[in-house]
């Protein structure tokens, strides 16, 4: 019986150490998120405010050799 309660709270231990590993690796994402959020809000804004004719993307662009 003394055996079954230690695997127990070793078991609990780990588990108590593995929710907070998780716990920060959580919270360390969404600050990254919300970086991330603001840089994109930022990007936007910096498109809104070019010229019309200047928010074409690359992409939208005829190569060259046509």
């Amino acid at each position: 019986m003394e055996n079954r309660l230690t695997e127990l709270e070793i078991r609990l231990a780990l588990q108590d150490d593995l929710l907070d590993t998780l716990n920060r690796t959580v919270a360390q994402q969404q600050l990254q998120i919300s970086q991330l959020q603001q840089e994109l809000r930022g990007l936007y804004q910096h498109l809104q405010s070019l010229e019309p004719g200047a928010r074409h993307l690359p992409a939208q662009e005829i190569p060259p050799h046509y």
